[in-house]
């Protein structure tokens, strides 16, 4: 049975909210593996903000995600996340039952839990735009293993043992995705080769106009919006491929520059940091120090 959620913000701050939307039971309060074919209700168009973490394997085409002005890279066989504070758009086909599988589970379920302290190292939580797991027929067996696994625990009666082996099997899922997303790195490699380009571009281009005076520094967000990727995303990939972080990769063009500015002109090091984008100079003193080795006035009068 559809129904229309529309014009409704609806807050998943709990596993039950999320069932109860889609006619599904609960077997945990703080956990739930999700199989929506076996939906009763579900809706046609709706709102979402996640206040649990979400992992969704799409199998067929049934509709479209949407965050912001972005839709995400949703095909079939795709994986999804969403962790805690944000927003989708749902949008599914009008008399076509949804088709996925996948795991819900609220912060408390590992808190506390070594899961929990490693749980931000998991960075496809925060993608937050198009970028969908892609996975093989291989790789999907294995996500669909680890869920079975988790369903096997929530058929079992709660004992002492419950909540760390939910834990462990969600950790194996987590960990295999990872290894999944790194494959990814290395199979779109052209993309991503394509679009350091793009960001070297970019970065020049930025630091050649006013930009620096008046946006100041740049940040990852700037290049990330870009080129059309949330900042996560664009961090993995740029360290992936290059070793070095997109923080670090801005850090050495200001270096690059203020070198060339110390060693063919009068500028002092305070006209060179405002030029940069420092809003104040010894920023760049201490940053300059911290990577070359010395002052800038030392370099400047060394070389």
């Amino acid at each position: 049975m559809e129904e229309n959620y529309k014009d409704e913000m609806i807050v998943i701050d709990n596993v039950n909210r999320y069932n109860e939307i889609f006619g599904l039971e609960t077997k945990h309060p703080l956990v739930s593996i999700i199989d929506l074919t076996k939906s009763t209700t579900w809706p046609t168009r709706a709102w979402f903000r996640y206040e649990v973490y979400a992992l969704f394997l799409k199998n067929v085409k049934c509709g479209d995600i949407k965050y912001g002005r972005q839709y995400y890279d949703y095909q079939d066989g795709t994986i999804v996340c969403f962790g805690p504070g944000q927003i989708t758009d749902l949008e599914l086909i009008q008399n076509i039952q949804p088709n996925a599988h996948g795991l819900l589970f609220h912060p408390d379920l590992i808190r506390g839990t070594s899961l929990g302290q490693e749980i931000k190292n998991y960075s496809f939580f925060s993608y937050e735009t198009n970028e969908a797991l892609h996975l093989s027929e291989e790789e999907r067996q294995i996500v669909m293993d680890c869920l079975q696994k988790i369903v096997i625990e929530l058929n079992h009666a709660i004992d002492r043992h419950s909540r760390r082996l939910i834990c462990t099997n969600i950790r194996l899922l987590l960990d295999y995705c990872m290894r999944f997303y790194e494959r990814q790195f290395e199979t779109r490699n052209k993309v991503n080769n394509d679009i350091i380009v793009r960001f070297e571009h970019l970065l020049n281009e930025y630091f050649e106009g006013d930009a620096p005076q008046h946006l100041g520094l740049p940040s990852v967000k700037y290049f990330a919006d870009k080129v059309f990727l949330s900042p996560n995303y664009f961090g993995d990939m740029i360290r992936k491929q290059t070793g070095k972080t997109v923080s670090e990769y801005i850090q050495d063009k200001m270096i690059e520059l203020a070198k060339e500015q110390l060693l063919s002109s009068d500028k002092t090091t305070s006209q060179i940091a405002y030029e940069i984008g420092f809003q104040y100079p010894q920023h760049l003193s201490r940053m300059f120090k911290r990577i070359v080795g010395m002052t800038p006035n030392k370099f400047r009068t060394q070389t």
